[in-house]
């Protein structure tokens, strides 16, 4: 159940974030991107918590929620807002999940 509760805050997470790039800008729509920015934010850490509560070790879970939150931002940004992805990039992701992959395993279950 904590790792249910991790999934929620890294998606809580990302949400929050993305719509930082909607806050930054022009228009109308920046009230309501605050909005799902800070209850994004708020949702994430309530979500995090829990999962610390239901037993997921701190260090395990942090990285976890960092090193995908990270992940699907980038892929997010290249997807939807056109920024560029480069090889060197690429790789550097590759080596986040494969760090994190790397905690998780070495971890004690």
């Amino acid at each position: 159940m904590g790792y249910l509760f991790l999934a929620g805050a890294i998606v809580a997470e990302v949400i929050a974030t993305t719509a930082l790039k909607f806050a930054t800008g022009d228009g109308a729509n920046r009230i309501l991107a605050y909005a799902i920015v800070t209850l994004g934010y708020i949702a994430a850490f309530a979500m995090l918590s829990q999962s610390l509560t239901q037993g997921v070790p701190l260090g395990i879970a942090y990285a976890i929620w960092a090193g995908v939150g990270v992940v699907l931002v980038v892929v997010i940004s290249w997807i939807f807002f056109k920024e560029p992805l480069t090889l060197v990039q690429i790789g550097g992701m590759v080596l986040v999940i494969g760090g994190v992959a790397m905690l998780e395993l070495g971890g004690k279950h």
